[in-house]
């Protein structure tokens, strides 16, 4: 398990994760109440409106019923296994923490990778979920379940307990297919998550805490989340209550067909908190069918880092509404470079569907196909235009690119210090040209820079002296977006200057 803060620390690097392409992410906490209804109120004065108001449309009664889930679970209750596994893995000393059968489980890892600490090798025991997809034993399951495991043991409803083989696993998806020797075992029927709905009923069957085929409802809360470091995933989010143990059990329909397999949890407790998240089915079937067939799981790349698109970043690259990825770095030689995609560039849409978020970018690039061709809608130098990309391949070996050539000093309304980079500068960093920014004050200030970040261009434009900035400024308007080197990593960071 790696290691993350549960906020986000700094404003100026929230929206920007690397991940091959690479999508920003963030975590919020919510907070809930309910309103009481107000106890009625005798007036004996008149009650004027303030606003003449139109009259209402007459209400309809809309009788909503939860669903008899019985009938699905005596059908398919049994395709549901208990997966207990033992291995070694290197731990924090806060994970050691949690109760020993459930340190392998991840529904905790959603806020354990916030928490830094020396790790050293210790045994483990975890328990999951599974279910059966074929008679002759396929088990689909969660990744992080069998990850690492020495030892995979899988028991059925009717108490018989297999060894596993673990088959394979995808870590990027979260999906494992194991295999046990037994035959003419019951199996479930697989659906299609995309017609699910927010509001629909849906069911789980697991293990929570070892209590073996436990049964729990709720309803589809939204669709296509985006998880950090499962930004390929578009996740079911759901209020059903499911707990450590549940990871890889099924997610039923009211049909009866599972459409997601129940893999994190949201939470600050380590306990169900009303937010629960499930991996829909086809992308599951995707992996699992690689898998099955060639032993290991090949996603596509596009090779750029973007960043979420904000209302001062469309005003700055004259976009009219906040929509799309905004890129912010191209990988050096990558199928981005190569198709002529630049930093500055926002992808309005793949393959003619729209881009709404900058998350959406990286489950529609990484669950195709690597070497398939890719038509992208591009904002380029405020006007749209058509690009064509041919994708790579994942696992390939990539190194970031920095822009073009520079060096200076500033301060021209943005509250900028800066001065050109020397040659030793350069190298370290890996750039050609900007800014060192020495000191920061007001507008920028605000914006999150700091000490030490490389100006590398304004507007898109590239800079490597202040005369250029000053130029480049005459021009703008009330807000300019500045690319910002920190480390090896790039965001154009939006500044109000008027």
């Amino acid at each position: 398990m790696q290691s993350k803060k549960s906020k986000v620390s700094s404003k100026l690097w929230a929206a920007l994760a690397a991940a091959g392409i690479i999508a920003g992410a963030g975590t919020m906490a919510y907070q809930f109440s309910y309103a009481e209804t107000a106890p009625q109120v005798e007036m004996n004065h008149k009650v004027v409106p303030l606003f003449n108001n139109p009259p209402a449309a007459p209400a309809t009664n809309v009788a909503v019923n939860a669903p008899n889930f019985a009938s699905i679970v005596k059908a398919y209750g049994s395709a549901v296994v208990h997966i207990n596994v033992k291995g070694e893995t290197k731990e924090t000393v806060q994970q050691q923490q949690i109760p020993k059968q459930f340190q392998n489980d991840p529904f905790f890892r959603f806020f354990q990778q916030f928490n830094n600490g020396q790790q050293q090798e210790v045994p483990t025991e975890g328990l999951g979920s599974g279910f059966i997809i074929s008679s002759d034993g396929l088990i689909l399951t969660n990744a992080h379940v069998v990850k690492g495991a020495s030892s995979v043991r899988v028991t059925l409803t009717d108490h018989r307990t297999y060894k596993a083989k673990v088959l394979g696993y995808d870590t990027k998806t979260d999906i494992a297919v194991i295999k046990i020797p037994a035959t003419n075992l019951p199996t479930v029927r697989l659906g299609n998550p995309s017609n699910l709905e927010p509001g629909d009923w849906v069911l789980a069957i697991g293990s929570p805490y070892g209590f073996y085929n436990t049964v729990t409802a709720g309803i589809v809360s939204a669709k296509s989340r985006s998880l950090p470091d499962d930004s390929m995933v578009p996740f079911i989010q759901t209020d059903v209550a499911v707990n450590p143990g549940n990871s890889g059990g099924p997610l039923f329909n009211t049909k009866g067909e599972v459409v997601g397999i129940n893999s994190q949890i949201f939470t600050q407790t380590g306990a169900f908190e009303g937010l629960s998240f499930a991996i829909p089915i086809n992308v599951a079937e995707r992996v699992a069918k690689q898998i099955i067939e060639h032993g290991k799981v090949q996603h596509a790349r596009l090779g750029i880092a973007v960043q979420t698109v904000t209302q001062n970043l469309a005003t700055s690259f004259g976009l009219q509404t906040p929509r799309g990825a905004l890129v912010a770095q191209v990988e050096k030689d990558s199928p981005a470079s190569k198709a002529g995609l630049q930093p500055g560039d926002i992808i309005l849409s793949v393959n003619g569907q729209p881009v709404n978020d900058s998350a959406d970018l990286p489950m529609m690039i990484g669950l195709s196909e690597p070497g398939s061709k890719v038509t992208l809608g591009v904002w380029h130098d405020h006007k749209q235009q058509t690009i064509t990309a041919v994708l790579g391949n994942f696992s390939d070996n990539v190194t970031l690119a920095s822009a073009s050539p520079g060096a200076q000093g500033d301060h021209g309304g943005l509250g900028l210090v800066v001065r050109p980079l020397n040659a030793n500068e350069e190298q370290q960093a890996g750039v050609s040209h900007g800014l060192l920014v020495e000191g920061v004050s007001g507008p920028a200030e605000q914006a999150g820079i700091q000490p030490g970040d490389i100006l590398i261009a304004v507007d898109g434009k590239s800079v490597s002296s202040i005369d250029q900035v000053r130029g480049i400024l005459k021009s703008a308007g009330k807000s300019v977006a500045l690319l910002i080197q920190r480390g090896s990593n790039r965001i154009f960071v939006p500044v109000q200057i008027g």
